[in-house]
């Protein structure tokens, strides 16, 4: 099976996530979206998926520091938009492998995740 985690490495939600994968020794690849960016089409998968709901981060302080304006009327487009601009507004981590997408990092469900794999 083959895994991606997405996020910024030096969150402590990505040290968990990265802590579990290890341990359960689960071979991943990391791809860093501050340094490295995501594309509008991952960006669109995720949301298809997961709902951008989900996937906007809006208790993060970029949000948070974003003007009012920026924060009402919020659709799929508005909110990729955003996320493509400041990736540090997606939810982190995103784990990815073939027939999965899980946003957030929650130790029971990487184990259903994984149990099923």
């Amino acid at each position: 099976m083959t895994v991606t985690i997405h996020g910024i490495r030096n969150c402590d939600t990505m040290k968990k996530a990265f802590a579990w994968l290890g341990e359960a020794g689960i071979p991943y690849a990391f791809h860093d979206y501050r340094k490295e960016g995501v594309s509008r089409d991952k960006l669109e998968r995720w949301c298809d998926a997961a709902g951008w709901e989900k996937v906007l981060n809006r208790a993060g302080t970029t949000f948070r520091k974003l003007p009012d304006e920026a924060k009402q009327e919020l659709d799929a487009e508005k909110a990729i938009a955003l996320m493509l601009e400041q990736p540090s507004m997606i939810k982190r981590p995103v784990l990815e492998t073939e027939s999965a997408i899980e946003i957030g990092f929650r130790p029971e469900r990487y184990a259903e995740l994984f149990a099923a794999g």
